[in-house]
């Protein structure tokens, strides 16, 4: 039998998930999908915890400020009235800092799943950031209803009640900020003979 590699993804469900009661479902998803639970603790979140969390980039933020200035501009809205600048960059940092208070605002349970390809399976589990483009059957698909108009009219984030690493490298890096290696458990789930052998 080949050695099969396995990869880690990091996993948050943020306090909108517990404050809905959808814990249960988003581990459902990823073990019926064939990814281990190898971490798991429930916490709050200090606001300087989760700044370690969140390190964009330039690039990131412009990217977060831009497609927030095309979303105001398509509601008919004036950015510089509704968000007080039209910069990429500041309106990144400002989403940034609300994502601080988010993620920070409640208790949260943080999870690490593995298997092959786990990241990027874990992103096609999740969905789509923004709710209205994630697809039915993705868990922001079914279970996020928030707008990113709204979320950007009243100066917060989009409650989309997940995160999910984006790439191997992030992952890596999310996992150790959020878990020592006591806290990750190496087991055999009873399925992987008959899933990967």
């Amino acid at each position: 039998m080949h050695k099969i590699q396995k990869e880690q993804t990091l996993i948050l469900a943020k306090p909108d998930a517990l404050q809905r009661g959808l814990v249960g479902e988003i581990i459902k998803r990823f073990e019926s999908r064939g990814l281990k639970l190898v971490g798991i603790k429930m916490m709050k979140a200090s606001v300087a915890h989760t700044k370690k969390h969140y390190l964009p980039t330039r690039e990131q933020l412009e990217g977060m400020g831009n497609k927030t200035l095309e979303t105001v501009r398509s509601s008919g809205k004036d950015p510089k009235k509704e968000m007080g600048t039209d910069s990429p960059l500041e309106i990144g940092k400002m989403i940034n800092g609300w994502n601080f208070e988010f993620l920070s605002s409640g208790p949260l349970v943080a999870m690490v799943f593995e298997g092959l390809n786990a990241t990027e399976m874990g992103r096609k589990i999740v969905g789509n950031t923004l709710p209205f483009k994630a697809e039915i059957g993705t868990l922001r698909g079914d279970f996020s209803v928030d707008s990113p108009i709204l979320a950007n009219f009243n100066k917060r984030p989009v409650r989309n009640i997940v995160h999910a690493s984006g790439d191997p490298v992030e992952a890596r890096r999310e996992i150790k900020h959020w878990f020592s290696k006591k806290e990750l458990f190496n087991y055999k789930r009873a399925d992987e003979g008959i899933m990967f052998d």
